[in-house]
């Protein structure tokens, strides 16, 4: 089956003038200006829509959509949030766990994304197959992801920040990455559902565990995440605790690949930028909950010069506090202006790093592009609405304007979002099930 996506409004992609045809799972060719594909079995008339790339969020915490604004937690820095809210998330059960993350993928799907990952650290007793059932939401709402495998392994006896009861021990930690690595990671191109490493920050793991993790990773081909240096506190505690400031922590636990993105990646000093972009250690970066938090800015532009990849994240939805890329991609844009100047971040560069910059975070070739060979992933937006009414550039429109629904949305060359609505899912029942379960977190 060849369909041809029909002379977009605009299009994120060069050549592309009159569409693309998608054929199977992948883009078969751009049609450029003037140009007609040949055997087409179907079209779809895209002249009201803007297409970009199916959008890529590459950090994220699912279960925080059931504590969004909690009065525990709002109006504090980054270690005073935490130590509010992990008592209250000790209690999360499997039910809460699958509504949370079945509620953030449709959310995130609603915003124009077709891959998420997200880092899943919280494991209280009874929740010990929280991979599992992420998976499973993955799978049936039709959405690719790669979902890290998270990890925390010392508590507040430790001298770590968690407390006792979310914790889990190395044996334990190793033991289930393993069980999930054969499982459901899928290396290959085209894969649906990929796993990552990801013990969960220098507060919260060993450096056994790190090195372990990225032995493990080593064999099983994955790649590897953590949070690194989002605040000055964490700074300290690492100096503290090991010694050595936290770009030093990976390099002693072999950290320092292509194999690694980090999360949020704000507190670096030159030298440190130097040594990641050497390595090609990607960074998402995370306006929003950096923000939220008044964590920093993280250095993009520095780090994508020195040869980072770069991509978006949301963070999760009790920092930010919404799982919507395209309000990732304006917050983007509007930090970055404010720390470079305004003709030094782009909208397309926003967007760029949320496609194929976050694409290269997680070790892929294969989606974040319009491009013959690659996934048919795509997002398509109108600009009906009347914050679009006089705007003159519609790819500019879609970030300066603040798009943030999709009408379009396919996967794998499968519509999962037609006329803003999610195939398959009565959003109006989620939506009640997810806010009956957040009720038990008040």
């Amino acid at each position: 089956m060849r369909t041809w996506i029909k002379d977009p409004l605009a299009i994120f992609a060069d050549s592309a003038e009159r569409g693309l045809v998608v054929e199977g799972t992948r883009i078969a060719e751009r049609v450029g200006r003037g140009a007609t594909p040949e055997r087409i079995d179907a079209t779809f008339d895209a002249s009201r829509h803007v297409v970009l790339p199916g959008l890529v969020n590459t950090h994220h915490h699912f279960y925080q959509t059931l504590t969004r604004a909690h009065p525990s937690a709002i109006n504090k820095p980054l270690f005073a949030w935490l130590t509010a809210l992990y008592p209250i998330w000790s209690r999360l059960k499997p039910n809460q766990l699958r509504l949370a993350a079945r509620l953030a993928l449709t959310e995130l799907m609603l915003s124009g994304c077709t891959t998420a990952a997200d880092h899943h650290y919280l494991y209280p007793e009874g929740l010990e197959n929280a991979v599992d059932i992420e998976v499973e939401e993955a799978r049936a709402l039709g959405m690719r992801m790669t979902v890290s495998r998270g990890s925390m392994n010392l508590s507040e006896k430790d001298g770590g920040l968690p407390p006792d009861s979310v914790v889990q021990d190395e044996e334990t930690i190793l033991a289930d990455s393993e069980r999930v690595l054969k499982l459901f990671h899928d290396p290959k191109p085209g894969a649906k559902i990929r796993v990552a490493l990801a013990p969960c920050s220098p507060f919260s793991i060993s450096k056994d565990l790190m090195t372990e993790s990225a032995r493990l990773a080593e064999r099983y081909d994955c790649q590897l995440h953590t949070h690194l240096c989002e605040t000055e506190d964490e700074e300290r505690f690492c100096l503290k605790m090991c010694g050595l400031r936290p770009v030093d922590l990976l390099e002693e636990t072999g950290w320092m690949s292509s194999r690694v993105w980090l999360a949020h990646g704000i507190h670096f000093n030159p030298h440190e930028i130097a040594r990641l972009g050497n390595a090609g250690v990607g960074v998402s970066h995370c306006a929003a909950s950096n923000m939220v938090l008044a964590s920093g800015i993280c250095p993009t532009c520095e780090l994508e010069a020195a040869g980072s990849p770069v991509g978006l994240g949301v963070d999760g939805s009790a920092s930010n506090d919404s799982s919507n890329m395209m309000e990732a991609v304006r917050h983007a844009l509007m930090i970055g202006r404010l720390r470079y100047g305004a003709d030094k971040v782009t909208h397309r560069d926003v967007l760029r790093w949320a496609t194929e910059g976050s694409a290269r975070c997680l070790g892929r070739s294969d989606i974040g592009r319009i491009e013959a060979g690659y996934e048919a992933d795509l997002a398509l937006f109108k600009l009906d609405e009347p914050r679009f009414s006089g705007a003159h550039d519609p790819l500019a429109a879609l970030v300066l304007c603040g798009a943030h629904r999709a009408d379009r949305v396919m996967v794998a060359g499968e519509w999962r979002v037609v006329d803003g609505a999610p195939v398959g899912v009565d959003l109006d029942a989620l939506v009640a099930q997810h806010q009956a379960a957040a009720r038990d977190f008040a």
